[in-house]
């Protein structure tokens, strides 16, 4: 049976671990994990940029990526393991299912 989990609790459960991050822009981040917010800004430290073409490489202290330039995460599979499952029902409940309205711009029960 797949395995059930919201991208930030995954996030959340990586803080503190190694990951790698590639950007739209094909750079890419490896570091460890700091913290991350809603909008999968993540905060990483002790990171290597590697330029898009490969050829060049920084050493940063700290990086903070912008969620919405993020191409894909990498994280270490004992972290996926470690992270448990959250039922869909309950997911669904939280989140209203699919399109469930009720947002701005709801048309309500008329």
């Amino acid at each position: 049976r797949p395995r059930t989990m919201l991208p930030l609790s995954l996030l959340k459960a990586a803080i503190g671990h190694p990951m790698l991050v590639e950007l739209k822009t094909g750079e890419t981040y490896n570091g460890f994990l700091a913290g991350c917010d809603g909008w999968m800004n993540l905060q990483i430290k002790e990171a290597i940029c590697t330029a898009r073409d490969g050829d060049r490489f920084w050493r940063m202290a700290e990086v903070l990526v912008r969620g919405n330039n993020i191409k894909y995460v990498r994280i270490p599979d004992e972290v996926i393991l470690a992270t448990p499952d959250e039922d869909p029902q309950v997911l669904a409940a939280q989140f209203g299912g699919r399109g469930g309205g009720g947002g701005r711009g709801a048309r309500g029960d008329d």
